[in-house]
């Protein structure tokens, strides 16, 4: 964990997580859905926002990106006061946001970084340019605990179409190959009624995950969500693939509660809330150690 200088050795305080992301407007997706997450969770959330989209379940109307020394300074500022346990990684549009990213990591020493390579939203927008996809995979892969792409995200990084369910394992490891140590490959976009998720660990150990389908219009963030989750439970102490799990069944709770529910006239958001947790206060007299 990184801790500010000022830090009382046994201090209580929060379980604390960074999400560097984009701002969706409408609620559902970046910003508002790892902070919501973080909350459910028990955890302390905090923000660095790469960008302000205009957008609501119907689509995305606008993104106008954060200039790259703003983005830096909203996450000194955090780190240099509050400290970080883990940090989610969302959309980051361009190059220069990621060399941002990838810097502040390296000089903060920040842990348990997961990176969601955000590139299309949900209504079918895109959200990153081209040249940036080259920039995750080499100023960013190598940095993080678990990298988390959907399919389509996962053909983007690979260059081919990722179809076959069977071949799951195998794309996963081609992911990993290309300077990830662990990868988690979301299979949701997969017809049929199950949904396969891979995580391939750098010890080569393969771990599937599966699920019935939740019939729902209700998908929006799921993404944002699940990579929040999972760096909750890492910065509350979890393994990897303990933290994994936990938070699919968090999200899978999420879409659950929230499947019948209207809200707007598109994809509408999970139900966050549907069971949250307190926010405890870790270590100290009056802490858990």
């Amino acid at each position: 964990m990184h801790e500010p200088s000022h830090a009382a050795p046994g201090a209580p305080r929060y379980t604390r997580v960074l999400s560097i992301a984009g701002s969706d407007s409408g609620g559902g997706a970046g910003i508002q859905a790892d902070l919501k997450t973080f909350c459910a969770l028990g955890c302390y959330g905090m923000t660095a926002i790469t960008a302000i989209t205009a957008q609501n379940t119907q689509g995305v109307r606008a993104i106008h990106g954060v200039p790259p020394q703003m983005l830096r300074a909203q996450i000194d500022a955090v780190v240099e006061d509050i400290g970080v346990d883990a940090v989610k990684i969302g959309m980051l549009a361009t190059p220069e946001v990621v060399g941002v990213v990838a810097d502040a990591i390296r000089r903060h020493r920040l842990p348990n970084v997961v990176l969601d390579p955000v590139m299309v939203a949900t209504s079918g927008d895109r959200l990153i340019a081209q040249e940036t996809v080259g920039a995750l995979v080499a100023e960013l892969f190598p940095l993080a605990a678990v990298v988390t792409p959907n399919l389509d995200e996962a053909g983007w990084l690979l260059g081919r179409a990722v179809t076959d369910p069977a071949a799951l394992d195998a794309e996963a490891d081609a992911l990993r190959a290309l300077g990830a140590r662990a990868v988690l490959l979301k299979g949701g976009h997969l017809p049929g009624d199950w949904v396969v998720d891979v995580l391939a660990l750098a010890t080569g150990e393969h771990h599937r995950l599966e699920s019935a389908r939740i019939a729902t219009r209700n998908g929006h963030g799921t993404g944002c969500t699940l990579s929040s989750a999972i760096a909750a439970h890492l910065a509350l102490g979890a393994p990897l693939a303990d933290a994994v799990r936990c938070a699919r069944a968090y999200i899978l709770g999420a879409i659950e509660a929230g499947a019948a529910v209207v809200t707007g006239h598109g994809h509408g958001p999970l139900n966050h809330g549907h069971a949250p947790l307190p926010q405890r206060a870790v270590g100290g007299a009056h802490g858990m150690p």
